[in-house]
């Protein structure tokens, strides 16, 4: 919307100033479909072309107060009441299938998965998702009094994301942020029937209220509960998940064992 709404307002100031799309094209060197796409919404208005129109249109820096408004978003539009909720929270309990944790990522293991995605990203995109995600770890140093609680599906280390250089950096880190006092690991092994784990991840919030949430992700969507009894359930089959997932101690050894063999 950021980009229609520019694009619109480029359009409005360039017929009020009476310069035709042809003059704009060719004086910030671009040809006319790209600044039909701009003013369209379809394509993000460039800096060059917005500075170029501010002064041909005479707007005074008001068609130049819109590039802030045109960053790329750092989290993807259906997480954003997740990480709003995840911010404030004093606990957090998360329960991952494929994945390793975004809280627990290595930054060329985020980078691996936002820049592989489908539909591809921009680069630009792709870095403010990849700082995004860094931001949101600093909780787990510079909120010690914060619990958090991870349990990983033992399938989310033997899929190899980037190669196994990457791989086994992400495990050694996972070693490093476990020391943590207020950090918990614990491996799901594949070898044990945990059918509460088969329907996929799941995040369980704690406010500082002690009200709670529990937030669902799935393919290019996420759901953050607030209803008792959804959260309930959730709850529950997160307990069932930890119940039958190894100790911190076994899992430390298991990830240990599983970088070495990297």
């Amino acid at each position: 919307m950021s980009w229609k709404y520019c694009g619109d307002q480029l359009k409005r100031w360039r017929t009020h100033a009476g310069v035709t799309r042809e003059k704009l094209a060719q004086a910030a060197c671009y040809d006319i479909e790209s600044v039909r796409s701009m003013e369209a919404g379809r394509r993000k208005p460039s800096l060059k072309l917005l500075q170029v129109a501010d002064e041909l249109c005479n707007a005074r820096g008001m068609l130049l107060g819109a590039v802030d408004y045109l960053k790329p978003e750092k989290f993807s539009p259906y997480s954003q009441s997740y990480t709003h909720a995840e911010r404030e929270a004093i606990a957090i309990q998360v329960y991952t299938a494929l994945l390793i944790p975004g809280l627990l990522q290595t930054e060329e293991y985020a980078r691996e998965l936002i820049g592989n995605t489908y539909p591809p990203l921009d680069d630009e995109t792709v870095a403010s998702r990849v700082s995004g995600r860094m931001q949101r770890q600093e909780r787990l140093r510079n909120s010690p009094t914060t619990l958090f609680g991870f349990v990983i599906n033992e399938a989310a280390f033997r899929a190899v994301v980037g190669n196994k250089g990457v791989m086994k950096r992400q495990l050694e880190h996972l070693l490093e942020v476990g020391r943590l006092r207020n950090v918990s690991i614990q491996v799901l092994p594949l070898n044990r029937a945990a059918y509460a784990a088969l329907d996929g991840p799941m995040i369980l919030l704690e406010t500082p209220e002690h009200e709670q949430f529990a937030y669902v992700e799935g393919q290019k969507t996420g759901i953050l509960y607030a209803d008792v009894a959804q959260v309930n359930t959730l709850s529950q089959r997160h307990g069932m998940i930890r119940m039958q997932a190894l100790s911190v101690e076994e899992s430390k050894a298991l990830i240990r064992e599983m970088a070495e063999e990297l």
